[in-house]
């Protein structure tokens, strides 16, 4: 292994914008997989996708060819779900209705009830009408959590508004200041490496900001490949910038099987 890096213990993968573009996987993606998983260094799928359930997503994959367990993604989702469960809170949700069954037994709350405002991607719900009503829950001192404050995202149809500008506009209207779940979350990161030194582990995405930077700040080595989301120049608006800059997911799976093979698997 080269100086000044430590033994390799685990290895995040971003999903959307890195093995995928909606049904479409990146070319290589696939096998790039494989060959990783072959060096059994542990994987986990962390993934700020909000606009379907983890059920769905792990079908979306597996019907691409990726090899993956649907206990392997750490959704945050799942976080925010979780979150919700331990604080007793009865939310709004603002979600896509594909991502719901994440919410089981928190999707029926009467509007009178409701005490928190959960934002993620739902663009049939960023209208005039659903986000007057977050606001208003707002000023009676509702919390406003945000699944992710992604600013855009990688369609088959180009780059598309992410929750964020709609988290941010609500933050303004109602003078408060959002809660984050999911990437670029230092509390996100670490709940997917569980007992592992993030100094031993790696970050692979293709969000410069959410991925790389948030993964850094945790003591982790980015690794940004340029698809997805990526926009030329992307590698100087963080610093510290990326430990790595990769093409695609395939080369930053061949500098990582290097290094491992250089550093042993006992390391």
């Amino acid at each position: 292994m080269a100086a000044g890096k430590e033994a390799l213990k685990a290895v995040l993968i971003d999903l959307s914008g890195t093995l995928h573009v909606e049904d479409t996987a990146i070319p290589g993606a696939v096998d790039a997989l494989k060959r990783l998983r072959e060096s059994h260094i542990p994987i986990k799928f962390v993934t700020n996708t909000t606009k379907e359930s983890r059920r769905c997503l792990y079908e979306r994959l597996v019907a691409l060819g990726f090899e993956l367990r649907e206990d392997e993604i750490w959704s945050s989702l799942w976080a925010a779900q979780d979150l919700l469960r331990r604080r007793n809170l009865r939310p709004m949700l603002m979600v896509d209705d594909a991502a719901l069954e994440d919410f089981t037994g928190l999707t029926d709350v009467k509007e009178e009830e409701q005490n928190a405002v959960v934002i993620g991607l739902a663009p049939n719900m960023f209208n005039y009408s659903h986000l007057n009503k977050a606001f208003r829950l707002l000023l009676t001192g509702a919390p406003l959590i945000a699944i992710h404050c992604g600013r855009y995202y990688k369609r088959s149809d180009g780059l598309a508004l992410g929750p964020g500008p709609f988290v941010k506009g609500l933050e303004y209207a109602s003078d408060c200041e959002s809660e984050v779940v999911g990437k670029p979350s230092p509390a996100f990161f670490q709940s997917a490496l569980g007992d592992i030194n993030p100094a031993h582990a790696v970050m692979i995405g293709d969000d410069v900001r959410d991925d790389i930077s948030g993964a850094q700040a945790l003591g982790m080595r980015g690794f940004l490949v340029q698809t997805g989301k990526y926009r030329t120049g992307d590698e100087s608006r963080i610093s510290p910038g990326p430990a790595v800059v990769c093409s695609h997911f395939s080369e930053a799976v061949d500098i990582l099987l290097k290094e491992y093979s250089v550093s042993g698997r006992d390391s």
